[in-house]
């Protein structure tokens, strides 16, 4: 649709306006805001395969490597608690957190040590649902995310994990035996894969209905630059075109009445996050990948991750071995910095909360000194003249079905922003490190050189004047 191609190309224009590293000298995060809530980001970088569609700073495990970078997170973790940091919430994220497991379950511990958290999450592969392994994240994870992609044998085939991981239905016997562990188990999902057609996608919904995963992600395909040429020679190229209706068959399949007159048997959690309906999954407190909507600030730990605080967002090395030089030396593993001016920080408030399904508009006035019309005149004349909001008033913005897909939209080339910054840092890597991702011609060769010469130039320039 009409409005569709326009956000989509308004939203990658921006991002690409304010998603731009520049060199970090910080040795340090910015000490906590009094009062202010935070959530602790960890990311473990390591995977037994490379997924095509991947973005995310990840390499081949390890396990001389893997090991002292687990020990390197924990001193890191140390250096926020000097900081005076503390969290109620930590999201470890990946890679596979769980590919060394007795190294993850002392980190998780040390954190609930260290701060006062009352809430895990954590993401996985199949081949880790197993007794040896569940047993030991129960109590210590309260919501575990499995990334699932597709439950198709055919897809699973394409994105090389069938052999991995194995079939669909392997996959749905392992969720169903590990759901029980968890408050909430996560079964992540991608649509809008070229080679899946409607039928492929509502056996899909069909087999997270009978897995009895307490929350399901339907996430789009995004197809970042980095990734673009891997999708293409292994899934085939990105259509847009289809993404609306398939996101609609979703939304009807989940959240739509039973037969018997009975409400669907899942409820909205985010715009692309469904919650089982009876579950600890449910409700208004319910878990989401996307912590961002409850925590708009949050220090990120880990080569690779992103932090968030006040108008700077800060991207850590995404080199394993400078992250470990860093931490091993006393200083934080920042390498490049971008800036939010307040438009855009007002942007990212009005994005983020409709993608958690409400807006307050009260809030959004204390926090910027001016109403989100005032602030926001061109992207509120915009929602409401595609008919997005099925509340505007004095307190709220709540969105229509239509809206919800809309901020999908803006969601999937926000993200697809995002994968282009971590191209940035990742364009800086040498020597084996940057072998083993870059080896296999994936990447556009010159795309990288021009970003890595851009930030180490730049980075020498700042050396040579300090």
């Amino acid at each position: 649709m009409l409005s569709e191609r326009v956000l989509s190309k308004v939203v990658a224009a921006c991002t690409a306006n304010y998603l731009k590293l520049s060199p970090c000298t910080e040795t340090r995060m910015p000490a906590p805001k009094p009062g202010q809530p935070y959530m602790l980001y960890m990311h473990v970088p390591f995977c037994e395969r490379l997924c095509p569609y991947c973005s995310f700073n990840r390499f081949p495990f390890r396990e001389d490597r893997a090991k002292p970078y687990f020990q390197n997170m924990r001193k890191e973790m140390r250096m926020l608690k000097e900081l005076g940091y503390d969290f109620d919430s930590v999201y470890i994220g990946g890679g596979t957190p769980t590919i060394m497991i007795d190294e993850l379950c002392e980190t998780i511990d040390l954190a609930r040590d260290l701060f006062s958290v009352k809430e895990v999450s954590s993401e996985t592969n199949p081949n880790h649902l197993i007794p040896a392994y569940l047993e030991k994240l129960k109590g210590r994870v309260q919501r575990l995310s499995v990334g699932v992609q597709s439950f198709d044998d055919g897809l699973l085939r394409q994105m090389d994990r069938y052999e991995k991981y194995g079939c669909g239905q392997e996959i749905l016997e392992r969720i169903q035996e590990a759901s029980p562990y968890f408050t909430s188990m996560n079964a992540d999902m991608i649509f809008n894969f070229p080679a899946q057609t409607e039928d492929i996608l509502i056996r899909d919904i069909e087999m997270v209905v009978a897995s009895g995963a307490s929350q399901t992600t339907f996430y789009p395909l995004m197809a970042s630059p980095s990734v673009e040429r891997s999708l293409a020679a292994t899934v085939g190229p990105v259509d847009y075109n289809r993404e609306r209706q398939f996101y609609e068959i979703i939304c009807d399949l989940l959240l739509g009445d039973l037969p018997d007159g009975r409400p669907g048997l899942f409820e909205l959690g985010s715009a692309w996050t469904f919650n089982r309906r009876g579950t600890g999954a449910a409700g208004e407190n319910a878990m989401i990948d996307e912590y961002v909507v409850d925590y708009e600030e949050y220090p990120a730990i880990g080569s690779g991750g992103i932090t968030y605080l006040g108008q700077n967002l800060y991207v850590n090395t995404f080199s394993v071995r400078e992250y470990n030089e860093a931490i091993e030396g006393g200083r934080m593993s920042m390498m490049g910095k971008t800036t939010f001016s307040l438009h855009d920080r007002m942007r990212y408030r009005f994005m983020m909360q409709l993608f958690g399904l409400r807006l307050d508009k009260r809030q959004f006035e204390r926090d910027f000194g001016m109403s989100v019309e005032r602030g926001l005149p061109v992207e509120m004349g915009f929602m409401r003249a595609s008919g997005a909001f099925a509340t505007d008033n004095a307190d709220e913005l709540t969105l229509t079905p239509k809206g919800r897909y809309l901020v999908v939209v803006m969601m999937r080339q926000f993200f697809i922003g995002v994968n282009n910054l971590r191209d940035q840092a990742r364009a800086a890597l040498t020597g084996e490190e940057r072998e083993l991702i870059f080896g296999d011609g994936c990447a556009s060769a010159a795309t990288e050189e021009a970003a890595a010469t851009s930030v180490l130039d730049a980075t020498a320039a700042r050396a040579a004047q300090e």
